[in-house]
């Protein structure tokens, strides 16, 4: 993740990780160009406006590099022709804040099943235990378990 708002990468990034996430996050784009380079992401999350190299230039550079991470532009620009450009420069999605964390999410896991070809898995099972990843109920052998 490239953000230089403090509160929102901590935000964005607590509830990734708690959502099974590693997440790494920079604070301006020449960092983040950095992390792409020396990384391999399953995504990126990359905030227009910010300091030292502007989202779209980070993008531009780690395309020009052959880096094909899927990217989720967050912005605080909202117009159709900043989303066009956003999109235009090699973002694959475009999320404007204020924004819902689920949809962020969503949009994420979306981003990535595209990228891979893959489904997520929407349920794991092991012998007669089973866990539903929607709507997070366990079982074993079809008894509920009550989780925290």
């Amino acid at each position: 993740m490239v953000e230089d708002d403090a509160t929102i990468a901590d935000f964005v990034s607590k509830g990734l990780s708690e959502s099974g996430f590693a997440v790494d996050v920079a604070t301006d784009g020449e960092k983040g160009v950095e992390l792409a380079v020396k990384g391999t992401y399953d995504a990126a999350i990359v905030d227009v406006m910010l300091p030292r190299l502007d989202g779209l230039a980070l993008i531009d550079r780690i395309r020009a590099r052959g880096i094909h991470t899927p990217v989720l532009i967050l912005s605080a620009r909202r117009t159709v022709d900043d989303r066009v450009k956003g999109l235009q420069a090699g973002g694959d999605d475009y999320l404007t804040k204020p924004f819902a964390f689920a949809e962020l999410l969503a949009r994420l896991q979306a981003l990535i099943r595209r990228s891979t070809g893959q489904t997520e898995p929407t349920r794991l099972s092991l012998g007669d235990l089973s866990l539903d990843l929607l709507s997070r109920r366990a079982e074993r052998a079809a008894t509920p378990i009550d989780l925290r």
